[in-house]
């Protein structure tokens, strides 16, 4: 009576970047390991800045849907369905993935390659029109996180300096 819940199978739910890695893995069937890993820290990133000033806006999702879509075999399917799992997990992927997808990205990733990142993260933040200080603040972790330096993100964001919030 009481052990007959135990026995059924439940399906078990991932929540957050475990989400978002099975998405990217289901998306690029023909990827390894390793760029699942690259993409879902860059996927996951990109995310966290989108939300950082808690309105994950529509312009940021086109800038991030383009981004998802210059990687080599992304379709745009495969693209709307990873950017559909970061919607519902971003909450959790903002605040508890950031370290875990910065030290894959250290640990897999060459400097040219997290330099690329972190100029897709502050053209994410500028896409809405407007830097604030929350993604100020964020980009300025990751960028830390990433082992890059204070002159590689004014760099990036002299690009983007007409759309600071004053």
């Amino acid at each position: 009576m009481f052990g007959r819940w135990l026995s059924r199978e439940r399906e078990v739910e991932l929540t957050g970047s475990e989400a978002l890695a099975a998405a990217v893995r289901r998306e690029l069937p023909q990827a390894d390991a390793e760029t699942v890993q690259v993409v879902t820290a860059m996927t996951g990133l990109l995310g966290a800045i989108a939300y950082a000033d808690r309105d994950f806006s529509q312009s940021e999702e086109r800038r991030l849907l383009l981004d998802l879509g210059r990687i080599h075999g992304m379709t745009e399917a495969g693209a709307t369905a990873i950017v559909r799992i970061l919607r519902q997990h971003v909450v959790e992927i903002s605040s508890l993935g950031i370290p875990h997808h910065c030290r894959t990205l250290r640990e897999l990733g060459d400097r040219e390659l997290r330099l690329e990142v972190l100029e897709a993260l502050v053209a994410l933040a500028a896409a809405d029109g407007s830097i604030d200080l929350s993604e100020v603040n964020l980009l300025r972790q990751i960028t830390s996180s990433l082992g890059l330096s204070q002159d590689d993100y004014n760099d990036a964001q002299a690009r983007h300096r007409e759309h600071l919030a004053r």
